[in-house]
């Protein structure tokens, strides 16, 4: 169980950390730091960082490392200790880091709208929020989210807005504590919680809304769209992920970064970057909508 006191603890030792004296890295060494969390664990993102690496120090004229965060509270520590100056950051992690003064969005990213009842990527329409979503095997008997009741669900991390905050929130809303009245299980990636569901080890997962269609490549045996179904999307829209510098950063390298992720979509090595994340695109960040996500983590971890 994650208790908001920890988790505020947590914060706070981070916040000390920051103001004890770390600068940003690139400054000191003419490198630009750059971290991300991969949207899964099977070790194919890793090799794909070297290229991302090359992308953006033929871009910017530095040179660039590009690293992978293990979990979303990596990212977070990251960022607050100097060690990151660039982050591509879920949307919870970005409000953690900015509470720590560690963050600043310059750019939030565009995802693919989906057909809510296909689930299909509707062609020519991009949003910059996105739904979690609860998904079951496409035989169960569950029709709502109260039916999750004493279920086994399997999650991510307590700091993914899609895979644990909204719909936990949401459930305790309809007076059912997931903590409590559920037994929750935390995997590693998205993968790992639709098999856990598939193999009958688990009776529901937390994923974001697409994530039949983005993994399903991933699954030779299995249908998704056939042997999963939508038990729930959450009514809470989630802000897409943040592009995120140190707020301490020279003000023309952020105005580079921002152009160089602004003009990822017109060539090909830049699609291909922002595949890493399945984002379309980028646009100017609004602070307004990240700050839905402090109201839901604290529900999520009273």
């Amino acid at each position: 169980m994650v208790k908001k006191g920890f988790v505020r603890a947590l914060i706070a030792g981070l916040g000390m950390a920051a103001i004890a004296g770390f600068t940003m890295a690139a400054s000191a060494e003419g490198t630009l730091n750059v971290q991300f969390v991969p949207t899964n664990n099977d070790g194919s993102m890793e090799a794909k960082t070297g290229p991302f690496a090359d992308y953006l120090s033929e871009k910017l004229g530095m040179d660039v490392n590009v690293t992978l965060a293990t979990d979303y509270s990596t990212i977070v520590e990251a960022m607050a200790s100097g060690k990151v100056d660039l982050g591509i950051m879920p949307p919870a992690a970005y409000v953690q880091a900015r509470n720590l003064d560690a963050a600043e969005a310059i750019l939030s990213s565009q995802l693919v709208k989906y057909d809510e009842d296909t689930e299909e990527p509707i062609e020519g329409e991009y949003t910059s929020t996105f739904k979690g979503e609860v998904l079951v095997k496409a035989d169960s008997d569950m029709e709502s989210l109260e039916d999750l009741k004493g279920k086994k669900i399997a999650t991510l991390s307590p700091n993914s807005a899609s895979g644990y905050i909204y719909p936990v929130a949401e459930m305790k809303d309809l007076g059912i504590d997931p903590l409590t009245d559920c037994t929750l299980t935390t995997v590693n990636d998205i993968p790992s919680e639709m098999t856990a569901v598939l193999n009958g080890q688990q009776d529901a997962c937390f994923v974001f809304q697409g994530a039949r269609y983005v993994f399903s490549s991933k699954f030779t045996d299995y249908d998704l769209y056939k042997d999963l179904k939508v038990l729930y999307l959450t009514d809470g829209d989630i802000p897409n992920d943040a592009i995120a510098v140190q707020p301490s950063m020279d003000e023309d390298l952020k105005a580079q970064i921002k152009d160089v992720f602004l003009n990822m979509a017109n060539d090909e090595e830049g699609k291909e970057a922002m595949s890493l994340w399945g984002h379309t695109g980028y646009g100017e960040a609004d602070e307004s909508a990240y700050d839905t996500i402090e109201a839901y983590t604290d529900k999520a971890a009273e």
